[in-house]
């Protein structure tokens, strides 16, 4: 099941400590493919674990430009973005610095939504400095939340206020609604809305419109050859005007919430432009967060082709996006519709792919084979083995294996073990999750 994670925004002016509060509340939990240039996930966004609580945090000061040039307006911007992609906003002010008046005009920027909106009076370090955080009360407000960042004090009771407008409870964020749940995520003007206009409306397949669990989206459901599919979020995808969607940067924000949401991820690549930076971006989001995935060039219309076009396009994109190369690729033009009804047949294949499970003797029978023929790295000498494995989980497929060494195994094994994996038992578009477990000998002891 997917889940409905809630998007907190932090806004404030520079060196208030956004980041070191994002920190604290993301942590080390994005560690993205770190080995890849320009896929590593961007530090400005990331999935917060804190204290039971779960929720996708936004330093929107991370998208600030380094000039330091006309920073109301791109303060009132980042307000902006915050008000519009978020379903509650900390603005943070710096407690030792105090109040100043650019202060004042992003807080009225903010307050004109009826978001939920917290002033996080940050570097509150001692009993002085949390006492001193009530100058922010002038701002017309009717609380103020001292915490210190750094020192991890006040965030815990935070959260809490927060919760009580925010569902930040994990076990209460699961998507229920029927259907396949379908994200159509890419960087702006790649087609995606006339993507969504093709799958909806050919055939007729469209059932209904319905109101979204997070804030103002709309989710489109379809059927195709009985199934029910929801496409998340088209009223997002859609909306042109959003400051979000004009700015590049800005964009991923949403494609980043409708990933959240969904089990099987279209990434949508305009054919003519090829594979961008923040297509790769999105991509290694989609891998990290584990969906099963499509990838969609669209505009296949618009390219001068040749009888070796095709395999030399999806060649290169493999190359650019070789940690998603078990994702299927189809060309598409969304405005003429070409190949457009093939895309819920390739979503139905990966999604059977995401839910398959596989037995534990015919695992075995494989793991025994590919290890044979490829030990693991060795450790001092010592050979590293791998005794025995199963599936404990689908969506996506977890397998857990027993070695003696397991801290020996790097990514590039792991790379070796999934394309072995994929090569017997298929598992086409869906990223496969090896979890690690120690065991000393594979002897069994004598009573």
């Amino acid at each position: 099941m997917s889940e409905n994670l809630p998007v907190l925004a932090i806004v404030g002016r520079p060196n208030v400590g956004k980041s070191t509060l994002f920190n604290r509340l993301v942590g080390r939990r994005r560690a993205i493919v770190d080995d890849i240039p320009g896929v590593t996930r961007d530090r400005n966004y990331g999935t917060a674990s804190y204290n039971n609580y779960e929720f996708l945090a936004i330093d929107t000061g991370g998208f600030e430009p380094e000039s330091k040039e006309n920073l109301l307006p791109q303060m009132r911007q980042q307000a902006q973005l915050a008000v519009e992609e978020a379903d509650a906003v900390l603005f943070m002010v710096d407690t030792q610095e105090g109040w100043i008046s650019s202060d004042e005009e992003v807080y009225r920027i903010l307050s004109r939504s009826s978001k939920p909106l917290y002033v996080v009076a940050n570097k509150a370090d001692n009993q002085r400095l949390s006492d001193q955080s009530s100058e922010f009360y002038q701002l017309g407000v009717e609380e103020v939340y001292p915490v210190s960042a750094q020192q991890n004090n006040g965030i815990t009771e935070l959260l809490n206020v927060v919760h009580l407008r925010v569902n930040l409870d994990p076990r209460k964020q699961k998507d229920e609604s029927r259907g396949i749940r379908v994200a159509v995520v890419g960087k702006p003007n790649a087609g995606k809305s006339s993507l969504v206009n093709s799958l909806m409306h050919a055939n007729r397949m469209i059932v209904d419109s319905v109101a979204g669990t997070t804030r103002d989206s709309v989710d489109s459901i379809c059927r195709y050859h009985g199934q029910d599919f929801v496409l998340v979020d088209t009223a997002g995808i859609r909306r042109k005007a959003k400051v979000s969607q004009k700015l590049e940067t800005y964009s991923i924000v949403s494609a980043l919430k409708a990933i959240e949401r969904s089990e099987v991820v279209l990434l949508v690549v305009d054919a003519l432009e090829g594979v961008t930076e923040q297509v790769m971006r999105v991509a290694g989001y989609a891998n990290d967060r584990q969906r099963a995935l499509v990838i969609v060039m669209n505009k296949w219309d618009l390219v001068e082709k040749h009888s070796a076009t095709l395999e030399q396009v999806r060649e290169r994109v493999y190359e650019q996006l070789y940690f998603i190369d078990f994702a299927p690729i189809i060309f598409v033009s969304a405005l003429t519709n070409q190949r457009t009804g093939q895309i819920f047949e390739k979503v139905l294949e990966v999604y059977e792919q995401y839910n398959r499970r596989v037995q534990t003797s015919d695992l075995n029978a494989i793991l025994e084979m590919v290890v044979s023929q490829h030990p693991p790295p060795a450790k001092g000498g010592r050979p590293t083995k791998i005794y025995f494995g199963s599936q404990v989980q689908v969506a996506p497929p977890t397998f857990v294996l027993m070695s003696n060494n397991p801290d020996k195994t790097n990514r590039a094994y792991e790379r070796y073990l999934s394309r072995q994996l994929r090569s017997h038992f298929g598992f086409a578009g869906v990223p496969l999750k090896l979890v690690w477990r120690k065991r000393e000998s594979n002897r069994v002891p004598h009573s």
